[in-house]
């Protein structure tokens, strides 16, 4: 186990033993390590991604879209595994320097468009659209809740779930600081959605959306291991009556399983290319 008082060095140096789950693909320099191109489909949309809260908001935006009758937002979807690297390939990092998913490559204008960050996906795709996005004054609110997502969901991620479930030692200092504010996270979700049906106000939108795949987790315990329990998720009410509400839709069931590659294999869905691959999947 490590010292408890250890002492940051004067120069910090990269300790590749000591970097837990992902010690393998963690380094402090950013770019390709591999040259390989990406894998495109015939959309003009085409992702590349994986399951994880933040990939499935993307798959979630592009279902809601087509249940909605946007027939151009039919797209292709792409894995991009990340626990072996992959979005360090050439490819992947021409289209999102950061080397996060998801990314999208948009080739619906004249010129193709590199799209990356989960919340600017959701903007571009509800403005090309005209959807799950307000143009009246309600535009400011739902926006307001749109970037509180994605500023939060590093606390929730990096934060409580890696020092609670991922990290190779557990220590109750950033286990408890990152679990309280995950908790008020919840509780700021929780009070208002006890006064309004959705996190914008009345109309489901893309703050919904962007929310829904990090809190749905915690409310149905398939997270970060006992993390449901630990952080007392039954105590916000009005998030369970949220995530369960939003759960039935089936733009939401069948975008969550885009990308996937853990859990039964009927769950699993490596691409995606038309609505016909949903078939004989468990929604």
């Amino acid at each position: 186990m490590a010292d408890p008082t250890y002492t940051p060095p004067e120069v910090w140096q990269n300790d590749t033993e000591n970097g837990g789950r992902f010690a393998g693909i963690n380094r402090p320099t950013a770019g390709a390590r591999e040259e390989k191109p990406l894998p495109v489909g015939e959309h003009d949309f085409q992702l590349y991604s994986l399951a994880t809260p933040n990939g499935v908001k993307a798959t979630i935006m592009f279902e809601e879209l087509l249940e909605a009758g946007h027939s151009g937002a039919e797209y292709d979807a792409w894995t991009v595994n990340i626990g072996d690297a992959a979005q360090f390939t050439s490819g992947f990092v021409d289209l999102n320097p950061n080397s996060k998913i998801p990314a999208l490559l948009d080739r619906s204008g004249p010129e193709p468009l590199r799209v990356f960050e989960s919340g600017a996906i959701l903007m571009h795709l509800a403005e090309k659209f005209g959807a799950f996005l307000p143009t009246d004054h309600r535009r400011a609110e739902v926006l307001s809740w749109l970037f509180w997502q994605v500023g939060s969901a590093p606390f929730i991620g990096g934060g409580f779930g890696h020092f609670y479930a991922y990290a190779p030692e557990r220590y109750e200092y950033p286990i408890n600081r990152y679990a309280m504010e995950t908790k008020r996270l919840f509780d700021v979700a929780n009070q208002q959605l006890a006064e309004s049906e959705y996190l914008g106000g009345s109309d489901y939108t893309v703050a919904d959306i962007a929310t829904y795949p990090w809190f749905a987790p915690f409310v149905f315990g398939n997270i970060y291991n006992e993390a449901r329990t630990f952080l007392s998720i039954h105590e916000y009410e009005h998030v369970d009556r949220w995530v369960k509400q939003i759960a039935e839709r089936p733009a939401v069931r069948r975008g969550r399983i885009v990308n996937k590659t853990w859990g039964e294999e009927d769950t699993q869905m490596l691409e995606r290319h038309s609505a016909a691959d949903f078939e004989g999947k468990s929604l």
